[in-house]
């Protein structure tokens, strides 16, 4: 029991980590359709530059990371404007492409301007709290802190204010959104700035948690939308449970199995909950 205990905590750090990787997918696929491949590398160029910020200027972590985030919502404006709204009315296998370009594009700058050395985020959350025979880790108390603040600032973001009516308006039906005033172009910036800035938060998070590295992005790419579908597509939701499944799934292969098959255990979790639940945990039919 002492074990399972144990390992659940460890995976819910990690699954807070795929909430927000997820969270940033969530909010650009349900409300503008568009599968976003690149996003996990967007991620990973925030913790690169999280790391960098850190060593450059000896500020403290949440500092760096704060500054990470705001470049990396630029960064999603960028991408927004030039890579995907001359081609929102095109097809959808254009944008389809372009994700992809934009994947191998940024793991090209990531390994250009960062090199290819595992980084390491160093911390001063270096702590271990024992507690009924449990491991209590400072660090992952913190990576599932912060994640869960992010979490309840976009919450409130979307349910209280006026642009996240915007945003659930778009989300639910465009056309009628457009009849009504709102300005779609703007909600669509928005919600790429939030995406990015948020990607850019997980990435600092998994570089103080493990590392980062070149190809970690396109691997939380796949989480996150392993997370995506099995939390229930476009569900907000579906997105902080599926994460925590998969997170905790991942933790408990690793520990009674072998951490060589924790992707293969988390992602025959996903398998299994689609056949059982097509539209995923959370998802409407």
């Amino acid at each position: 029991m002492v074990e399972i205990l144990q390992q659940s905590l460890n995976g819910l750090a990690i699954g807070a980590v795929y909430v927000l990787i997820a969270l940033g997918l969530t909010v650009v696929f349900g409300i503008l359709g568009i599968a976003h491949f690149a996003h996990g590398s967007v991620a990973m160029f925030g913790g690169y530059l999280t790391f960098i910020v850190m060593e450059k200027f000896a500020v403290p972590f949440f500092l760096a990371m704060a500054v990470s985030m705001f470049c990396g919502a630029v960064i999603g404006l960028v991408i927004e404007r030039l890579a995907y709204r001359p081609v929102q009315d095109a097809p959808h296998i254009n944008a389809f492409i372009i994700a992809l370009g934009l994947t191998m594009m940024f793991e090209g700058m990531n390994l250009l301007m960062f090199g290819a050395d595992q980084v390491v985020i160093q911390t001063p959350y270096r702590g271990v709290f024992n507690v009924a025979d449990i491991a209590v880790a400072e660090l992952r108390l913190i990576v599932i802190l912060t994640a869960c603040v992010l979490i309840s600032a976009i919450t409130l973001l979307i349910a209280k204010t006026k642009t996240g009516k915007s945003i659930r308006a778009v989300a639910q039906n465009r056309n009628a959104a457009v009849l009504m005033g709102v300005n779609v172009s703007m909600v669509s910036l928005v919600v790429f700035a939030i995406s990015s800035a948020l990607g850019v938060a997980a990435g600092a998070l998994i570089g103080a948690l493990l590392a980062i590295a070149p190809g970690v992005g396109e691997s939380l790419a796949v989480k996150g939308f392993a997370v995506l579908i099995l939390g229930g597509l476009g569900s907000i939701p579906g997105a902080i449970v599926g994460g925590l499944v998969l997170g905790v799934s991942e933790a408990m292969a690793a520990g009674f199995i072998s951490s060589s098959y924790k992707d293969v255990i988390a992602f025959l979790v996903m398998i299994v909950v689609l056949l059982f639940r097509p539209e995923g945990l959370l998802g409407k039919r």
